[in-house]
């Protein structure tokens, strides 16, 4: 059987696998990229789930373009 402690660790995980790379690309689909940038990040994200979105949210949020 499972204790309260296995429980939180396997819903945080779950959370993070699934929640982390969803919130990703619906913030990549959401904003203007130069050129082929937006498909490169979405292709990243999903075949790269955890270490594409993290690596998104360090480097290809400022990719974006900022609108005036």
């Amino acid at each position: 059987m499972l204790g309260i402690t296995e429980v939180f660790i396997i819903l945080f995980s779950v959370l993070v696998i699934l929640l982390f790379p969803l919130i990703a690309l619906i913030n990549i689909l959401r904003n203007e990229f130069d050129g082929n940038n937006k498909i490169v990040w979405v292709l990243v994200v999903i075949f790269l789930p955890i270490l594409g979105s993290l690596l998104y949210f360090i480097i290809g949020s400022s990719q974006k373009i900022r609108k005036v």
